[in-house]
């Protein structure tokens, strides 16, 4: 009969320690799904992208300009048996010069699709792959600890196709003008903060180990006083540097100390700000103070902003909208009766992210002196017009009006390097009017397939 008491009291146990390890499953799940698969907007993605794609470009396109001495089968080689199988290295090295040259080829044309977005997931893949055979091909120029990282972090941008979100020709073909708020799983960007975070963490534990030792020595002071032709730059305390060994082991203890306690600041939500802040100005110091690799100019600070809550991101954006939709600004008359025109316009309003300018059709409005005195019908059909003010100071016509809106959309001031630069202007407006003269033959409405608009 004491039997009984016992028994119950180890099924009370067994019955406490299933809840227990239920809530402990129930807590990692919660945490699982908080961290990694919570939908956010993806717009500091699509951001990243193109500093993913720059970061690749300046690392391999230079070294094109030499394929002699780099790639070719006169190249001197040295090959990587540690990142690569000895069989994936026998098979690259027998690729042909033909074969490099069009791998060199597709590597320039999937990294420019990569960077303006068009099929952005497909053109990554690419970018990848030729990645992998310059780097089987030839490790010499290419391989360091650095392109390495850029490697990883392409690998994951290959996951999801999320990066091409906004800031991207896909978003453009999707004519969705509120796709910068689109609502991802936030896994990526999560694994992205632990790469970035992990790097700072591990090259720190590397400096306090036996083979960096920057506890008991002073490579800062190494650095300074090297070569003129090392790796330190000439900057303006470098002589100072280099009569103050106490100072340099002092700034070798705060890189360490930095690199250490880091990752904890980014995610810890009260310091993440002054974190971000700190990785971005240590970063420049090495770009000002030292010959390192493109990846920490481009690759690293872009990274870093990735720890930027994406919802804050939109939530100022949308800000920026309300602001400019209650106060005036520019309009852009354009043709509602032309197919092309209204494709035209829907992907300039996807590049007006913050509603700088205000659409529009001129057929809808009987009377067009009321937006400027110079306008009527005729003249509105002839070409479109930016009107930033009614009194005659500010209007811009066809080509100008183009050019003038590159300098308040976002999406582009790429394009107005090129628009603005001398000798654009001659011929510009002359590609312009050619456009807009056929533009009912450009058209995509299903309602003009018969040619309505051009016989109207």
């Amino acid at each position: 009969m004491q039997i009984f008491p016992k028994r119950d009291f180890f099924s009370k146990g067994t019955f406490c320690i299933s809840v227990s390890n239920a809530g402990g499953i129930f807590m990692i799940s919660h945490l699982w799904n908080q961290w990694f698969l919570t939908e956010r907007p993806s717009i500091s993605l699509c951001v990243f992208r193109m500093a993913v794609a720059i970061t690749t470009g300046f690392h391999v396109i230079p070294t094109f300009f030499h394929m002699d001495d780099n790639f070719y089968h006169t190249a001197f080689k040295e090959l990587n048996g540690y990142f690569f199988t000895n069989k994936a290295l026998e098979l690259v090295q027998k690729s042909p010069d033909g074969l490099v040259t069009i791998m060199a080829v597709i590597f320039c044309m999937s990294f420019v699709s990569f960077f303006i977005g068009f099929r952005s997931q497909i053109s990554c893949i690419v970018l990848m792959i030729c990645c992998y055979f310059f780097y089987a091909l030839n490790a010499f120029f290419i391989g360091t600890l650095s392109w390495d990282i850029l490697l990883v972090t392409l690998f994951l941008m290959c996951v999801v196709p999320y990066h091409g979100d906004y800031f991207s020709v896909d978003c453009l073909l999707k004519a969705n003008d509120h796709a910068y708020k689109t609502p991802r799983p936030f896994f990526l960007q999560r694994l992205l903060q632990l790469q970035i975070a992990s790097t700072f963490f591990y090259t720190a534990l590397y400096k306090v180990t036996v083979d960096g030792n920057w506890i008991k020595d002073n490579p800062v002071y190494y650095l300074m006083s090297g070569p003129a032709t090392g790796v330190a730059k000439h900057f303006l305390f470098k002589e100072w540097m280099v009569a103050s060994p106490n100072f340099c082991y002092f700034i070798g203890l705060f890189v360490v100390a930095m690199e250490l306690f880091l990752p904890f600041l980014l995610f810890y939500s009260k310091t993440r700000r002054s974190a971000i802040y700190l990785g971005v100005f240590f970063h420049l110091l090495l770009i000002l103070t030292l010959d390192v690799p493109a990846i920490f100019f481009f690759l690293f600070p872009a990274q870093l902003l990735l720890f930027i809550n994406p919802e804050k991101i939109v939530k100022w954006i949308d800000q920026r909208r309300e602001y400019h939709q209650v106060r005036p600004r520019p309009k852009l008359l354009y043709d509602g009766q032309c197919g092309f025109c209204l494709g035209s316009v829907q992907a300039l309003k996807v590049m007006d992210l913050v509603s700088r300018v205000e659409f529009i059709d001129f057929r809808t409005l009987p009377d067009l002196s009321h937006i400027h005195p110079r306008l009527n019908a005729a003249v509105a059909a002839s070409q479109i017009h930016l009107v930033e003010s009614p009194e005659g100071e500010r209007i811009y016509c066809g080509f100008y009006a183009f050019r003038r809106m590159s300098l308040l959309m976002p999406m582009l001031y790429p394009i107005a390097l090129i628009l603005y630069f001398p000798g654009v202007g001659i011929w510009g407006p002359v590609m312009y009017s050619g456009i807009a003269r056929n533009r009912y033959f450009l058209h995509r409405n299903k309602i003009c397939n018969n040619n309505a608009c051009f016989l109207r």
